[in-house]
């Protein structure tokens, strides 16, 4: 019996499916395979961190059913992070829930809040969770083009999209989606950004829905804000962020959710019907990782600078120059000189057979992804310059093919 099941007709196609189906069918026949695609950091979690968790789990009150909010102290963590790190003051009864991840999170409180046909606003290129979830839940997705004029800033840009698709949505979008830094197009923002934004928001009764995942991944002396120190934000904002970078935690699936305590409520009244929590110990770990020493994140973010650097001087060396991200562990690269005309699929699979590299296609992350590729700052140094010489050989061979890819849809993940 083959039935169609209306959700899931509205999920396009896996694109970076190809790239991975490629890339294990090499490896299989024993291809060593450099891996830029995913965004999985390969760094161990700090010792400390994997201590707490063992003494936790070694304790059989532990092993029962957690509390789908997040266990209390974990939420205090939260709430101390908050104060220290942006000077906001978050209550961990009604402002802050524990999630697994920020993905879940993301996912969930759209099936909280959406209507079908409801709009939701989000950027493009983005990372899939931040569209696909709203669509999952049924509701319709309006891109907001990460480009614009040239002359303008990215604010100005920004804003006028915003404007625009306020003007000519019906219904009046439901909420926004901001990602900053963003995944992946390492965008940065400051706090008079988020200040227009949110008296926008404000003014037009449009929910604000920030995800802040990379925030502690920044190399310059000014950390990313957050939506939430503008006054008045937590009216109509709520914000997601995850241990799963700061931390290298990310198969822990531990995350959180704060700000606006109706959104708050949504996504707690969801949980509470489709999971118990995560697993007490790994919360109890998670709560030493933000209560504990903080020089695992000074090295973690000295690790990826160091990559980054290595990466985008090499990749310039070899005659594809890319824009030097300030933050995320991500390179969003416009394909080299004379690989336009082929799309960022074509390129990623020919790159991969010709030089063992893989990359993720930046049409996997929306139309306007279209021209770039991302790469992750997953491999270490040694790797990395290996991987260069690969694609500065496979660079100096020019486009085999120049003819575009067929349009290819967005969806799923890339990390």
């Amino acid at each position: 019996m083959t039935e169609q099941f209306h959700r899931i007709k509205r999920l396009p196609p896996y694109v970076f499916a190809e790239v991975n189906a490629h890339k294990q069918r090499m490896r299989q026949a024993g291809d060593d395979i450099i891996d830029f695609g995913m965004g999985n950091p390969d760094s161990p979690t700090p010792p400390h961190i994997v201590e707490k968790l063992v003494e936790a789990v070694r304790d059989p009150k532990t092993h029962r059913y957690s509390q789908s909010r997040g266990i209390p102290g974990l939420r205090r963590a939260l709430a101390a992070y908050y104060e220290r790190r942006f000077g906001v003051d978050i209550d961990p009864e009604s402002e802050a829930i524990v999630t697994l991840g920020s993905k879940e999170g993301l996912a969930n409180l759209a099936q909280a809040i959406t209507s079908p046909g409801d709009v939701v606003l989000v950027p493009n290129p983005c990372y899939p969770i931040h569209s696909f979830g709203f669509i999952i839940a049924g509701g319709a997705i309006r891109s907001l083009p990460a480009g614009g004029d040239p002359s303008m800033s990215f604010r100005e840009n920004f804003m006028a999209a915003l404007e625009r698709a306020v003007a000519h949505s019906i219904p009046k979008p439901l909420a926004v989606v901001l990602n900053f830094p963003q995944n992946p197009t390492a965008q940065c923002v400051d706090l008079d950004f988020y200040g227009e934004v949110v008296a926008f928001c404000r003014h037009h009764g449009i929910y604000i829905l920030s995800d802040i995942a990379y925030a502690e991944i920044y190399f310059g002396d000014m950390p990313p804000p957050s939506v939430l120190q503008i006054p008045g934000a937590k009216e109509i904002a709520v914000e997601f962020t995850s241990l799963s970078k700061t931390y290298s935690m990310p198969g822990w699936r531990i995350g959180f959710a704060a700000g606006n305590k109706a959104l708050v409520a949504a996504l707690a009244r969801i949980k509470s019907y489709v999971d118990y929590g995560a697993f007490t110990p790994i919360q109890v770990a998670a709560t030493a990782a933000m209560n504990g020493p903080q020089d695992c994140v000074d090295q973690v973010r000295a690790l990826y600078k160091e990559r980054r650097d290595v990466l985008c001087q090499g990749l310039a060396k070899a005659g594809w120059p890319v824009p030097v991200p300030e933050a995320t562990m991500f390179v969003w690269a416009p394909l080299p000189p004379g690989f336009e005309a082929m799309g960022s699929l074509a390129f990623s699979k020919q790159l991969l057979d010709a030089a063992k590299v893989a990359v993720a296609p930046g049409i996997g992350f929306g139309e306007y992804g279209e021209g770039y590729v991302r790469l992750g700052l997953v491999e270490n140094t040694h790797r990395t310059r290996q991987a260069l010489r690969g694609i500065k050989g496979f660079l100096a061979g020019g486009a085999r093919d120049t003819e575009r890819d067929a349009p290819a849809r967005a969806g799923g993940t890339a990390g």
